[in-house]
């Protein structure tokens, strides 16, 4: 006769090398008020959107991505991004006049940690040149495409599980 498994829960001391589930935040440990008032600010900055953002909008409205879509003035995490696609993990940032440098760099750097890659682009160069822009923003899509196909094959080769050949039994 065989054994048969069966389910087994785990004892809080099996467990305990997992993280806990932050329920703040959506995931992001950013309080419920905290993230309304991004909410809210972001629906400002959509109301009354720069020359810029409205070009880039209109072209991103008129454009055909497929599957994948931009969003403006969305939340991700504690930030606001001009544009982001959640299906590549990617925000476009469009640098205005006067902007802070220092903290669009950290903010950078906290959305890279999570894996969100963000594209810096000039508010002039979408005015005055949008075909090039666009150009830079399609390559950074095929880029940010090829590395969720690497990341995805390395995954499956790494979990697959073994199976025994034909002629090794």
């Amino acid at each position: 006769m065989t054994d048969r498994k069966t389910l087994q829960l785990r004892t809080p001391s099996e467990t305990a090398d997992t993280p806990a589930l932050k329920k703040k935040g959506r995931g992001w440990e950013i309080s419920e008020k905290r993230l309304d008032a991004l909410h809210e600010r972001a629906r400002d900055m959509r109301r009354h959107s720069t020359e810029a953002h409205k070009v880039l909008a209109e072209r991103f409205a008129k454009a055909d991505l497929g599957r994948y879509k931009f969003t403006r003035h969305a939340v991700v995490g504690s930030a606001i991004v001009d544009f982001n696609c959640h299906l590549l993990g990617m925000a476009i940032a469009i640098d205005e006049d006067g902007a802070d440098e220092a903290l669009a760099k950290r903010r950078d750097k906290s959305l890279e940690a999570v894996g969100i890659r963000v594209m810096r682009i000039k508010a002039r160069d979408i005015i005055d040149n949008i075909d090039d822009v666009l150009a830079r923003i399609t390559a950074g899509m095929r880029m940010r495409i090829a590395d969720k196909q690497d990341a995805r094959r390395a995954h499956r080769v790494n979990s697959a599980p073994r199976r025994p050949r034909r002629d090794d039994a």
